[in-house]
């Protein structure tokens, strides 16, 4: 906009000044008329040699041609009669030199006198440069001050969508109401309070979720604990041993329930969550996952297998310890529940973090290395032989999705590899 205002000024300076010099053309030829009407050839010689005299100071210089009929010149500048018709008073743009131009009207003075009188475009340059100069300064500052405001917006904009992505990351009561409050009634206060109202709708499913489980946890675990209770006195009258046997089965059954449904509820807990980055906090990764190696090492030596570990020190994330720590151990419990005595069980942690468990045990079938990360499924080759209700593989990808982590099941040669990496797959 302010270039193509400056294209109109400069063409209208133009036009101005080209103007100006085709009036002074005519009012010169007038006067000169005159003069030659009150005082005669002679005088208008005189006259004309004058004005040549004189250096007009705003650069428009006259120039002059005075001739009779037959082209010879008596008085002016001009070398030659330029090819305008002087019965008609012919006006136009001649060529004075090389370069110069300058508009021009011829007349009829008497039969055998005719004059020209040309004037030069006073020079532009100057008035346009000064022109040129002020619409750059101008810009220039137009452009700072629409930049600052342009800034003082953007920065108001940018704080005021950060209150509303704080809000979904940490949808707590304090980011809610700061979300509510509003400044002025356009799209973004809208998209607030839109956003407001959805985050108290998600807060209070998730409420009356958490509330449900507990119950319902309460409602299913203490009936079986009671149960559980009474297997145990009933073992304290020392039953025949076929019986003790039976109860302790039952005892057993007990709780396996009990751990399903606490496996249940923390897979569901853990999908609810999932991308939600409330409740995480800085860990070091690298020295939870030594603490676990170590205390797996006491279980390794007594059921026969080989465990060995190597983590790269200060590997940090933001996570929930505790869930982070089921993760790991479901890894280890699966690799040492499923390699036969004598087998190698190996941990690496590396930046990335990428955590690898890997074993040389009877591995995965192909077709079902992604099905062992859905809950209740175990392999057909592994079915019978060993207890567990199929969920610790589930509850670990669960995890890992709860921390935008991801858990996956590689190829191998020989045994099980399971990558938990930062990445996508």
């Amino acid at each position: 906009m302010l270039l193509g205002l400056w294209l109109l000024t400069d063409q209208t300076i133009r036009g101005t000044l080209d103007a100006s010099a085709r009036e002074a053309v005519d009012l010169d030829l007038a006067g000169l008329a005159d003069i030659h009407a009150s005082g005669g050839r002679d005088e208008l010689v005189r006259r004309i040699d004058d004005r040549l005299a004189i250096v007009p100071a705003d650069g428009g210089s006259p120039h002059y041609l005075l001739s009779d009929d037959a082209g010879r010149r008596i008085a002016g500048d001009i070398p030659a009669w330029p090819s305008l018709d002087p019965a008609i008073s012919e006006a136009g743009v001649i060529r004075l030199g090389e370069g110069t131009a300058a508009f021009a009207r011829a007349t009829q003075l008497a039969p055998d006198l005719r004059l020209v009188v040309a004037h030069e475009a006073a020079d532009a340059r100057p008035l346009l440069e000064r022109v040129a100069f002020v619409f750059l300064a101008g810009g220039a500052v137009f452009v700072l001050i629409i930049a600052a405001f342009s800034r003082l917006s953007v920065d108001r904009l940018r704080r005021r969508i950060a209150r509303i992505n704080a809000a979904y990351r940490e949808p707590g009561s304090t980011h809610l109401s700061a979300l509510a409050a509003v400044e002025r009634p356009d799209e973004i206060d809208e998209l607030a309070a839109h956003s407001a109202s959805a985050l108290r709708r998600l807060s209070n499913l998730m409420e009356a979720y958490r509330d449900a489980s507990d119950q319902i946890a309460h409602e299913i675990r203490t009936p079986l604990m009671h149960l559980d209770g009474r297997l145990v006195k009933a073992l304290a009258t020392n039953p025949p041993p076929e019986t003790a046997e039976r109860l302790l089965e039952a005892r057993d059954e007990i709780r396996r329930l009990v751990s399903t449904l606490e496996s249940l509820l923390d897979i569901a807990a853990s999908k609810a969550h999932q991308g939600e980055r409330h409740g995480l906090k800085p860990l070091n990764l690298s020295a939870m996952v030594e603490r676990i190696c170590e205390l797996y090492q006491d279980s390794a030596e007594e059921s026969g297998h080989a465990f060995t570990w190597r983590i790269a020190p200060g590997i940090k994330l933001e996570g929930e310890e505790s869930q982070l720590t089921r993760l790991v151990t479901n890894l280890l419990d699966n690799a040492f529940k499923y390699v036969p005595e004598g087998g190698q069980v190996i941990l690496t942690l590396d930046p990335g973090p990428v955590l690898v468990v890997e074993d040389d045990g009877p591995g995965v079938p192909e077709a079902e290395r992604e099905r062992v990360f859905e809950r209740f499924y175990r392999s057909e080759g592994q079915r019978g032989n060993h207890s567990g209700s199929g969920l610790g593989l589930a509850l670990a990808r669960a995890i890992a999705e709860r921390h935008r982590l991801t858990l996956v099941l590689d190829p191998a040669a020989t045994g099980a590899r399971f990558r938990l990496s930062g990445g996508p797959a």
